[in-house]
């Protein structure tokens, strides 16, 4: 099989990469979204890159890629290819799906959700390889999932499912408010940035951030140990209910706040442990690709198009003529 272009669309960086037939990424490369210059730059930054990707292709593998795959952040509708919105890019019913293949003269394109991309990564290659049922969750700035079913990711009627960063985990006037119009949402209680949020409360340095709260953790701070409890807490809350819901075989957990490994896996495997009853626990795991994840389920987004569009041709019926004698 041909190779074929990876994108992966972030607030600031577009990774891209051309993956091979057997899932590596034969060349990599990274470059600024230029958001700052408005949204239709981002857009010609995307178009220019992929661009390069085949010509690039062209010249040493001697044939152009035979697709192309897209991962974006915020809404995304799949079945047309739009980016219907992302607040950091400034896009608004985006038809990037038609405009990558246009550049791409008629390459087909599929386009995917970021989060749920890299979860697609990670169950097929990464820490859930080999799981019929995985749940991939991914903390960052906000908190977003994926569902694995069988070596896919759903993505629900709408093009929400995964967002478990919404379920509501507190109550009441004080619970925070959240981005999405709701309080107590578990991404305003246990994202990197609520943590960092917090610490920078309590330690009284407002540079002060996730990471700077788990080294205080592991150095004994009992005001970063409260901090971080927390926040541990509210998420085991939020999975709880994604776990009795989904009943995954594993849970996968990256972003940013799973690089403090057993700072947060620890604590967080004893509070979900604790909180289930009926339910088994499944195993909780660090996620394995890290930043490469978002570009090969990109790509694998890609091939499962290829795929798709070999089966449909080979199963179509074909006429028949009879001829008489």
């Amino acid at each position: 099989m041909k190779h074929v272009i990876a994108l992966d669309v972030g607030g600031t960086g577009i990774k891209a990469a051309l993956m091979g037939a057997d899932t590596t990424l034969v060349h990599e490369t990274l470059r600024p979204t230029d958001r700052d210059q408005g949204p239709d730059a981002v857009v010609t930054r995307i178009l220019d890159l992929a661009e390069e990707l085949r010509d690039r292709a062209e010249k040493e593998f001697g044939e152009p890629p035979a697709a192309a795959g897209i991962a974006v952040p915020g809404v995304v509708d799949t079945t047309t290819g739009t980016a219907v919105y992302a607040a950091n890019l400034g896009w608004r019913d985006l038809p990037l799906r038609d405009l990558l293949s246009r550049r791409l003269g008629g390459t087909p394109v599929a386009l995917g959700h970021d989060v749920r991309t890299g979860g697609l990564a990670e169950g097929r290659l990464g820490a859930g390889r080999g799981a019929d049922r995985f749940l991939f969750v991914a903390l960052g700035t906000g908190i977003a999932g994926a569902i694995g079913i069988q070596g896919r990711v759903e993505e629900g009627a709408n093009g929400s499912a995964g967002e478990i960063g919404h379920i509501a985990v507190r109550r009441g006037p004080d619970a925070p408010e959240c981005g999405c119009g709701g309080r107590g949402c578990l991404e305003t209680l246990a994202s990197a940035a609520a943590v960092g949020r917090a610490w920078a409360a309590a330690s009284g340095d407002p540079a002060a951030d996730a990471a700077a709260c788990a080294r205080a953790v592991e150095a004994g701070d009992p005001r970063a140990h409260r901090v971080w409890q927390e926040a541990v807490d509210a998420l085991a809350d939020g999975l709880v209910v994604g776990l009795t819901l989904l009943d995954p075989r594993t849970l996968i957990v990256g972003g940013g706040l799973a690089e403090s490994g057993e700072t947060l896996f620890g604590p967080l495997r004893a509070a979900v442990a604790e909180r289930l009853t009926f339910q088994k626990l499944p195993l909780i795991v660090p996620a394995a690709l890290g930043a490469t994840a978002g570009c090969l389920g990109a790509g694998l987004l890609a091939r499962d198009l290829l795929a798709a569009r070999a089966a449909t041709t080979s199963t179509a019926p074909t006429e028949s003529t009879e001829v008489s004698a």
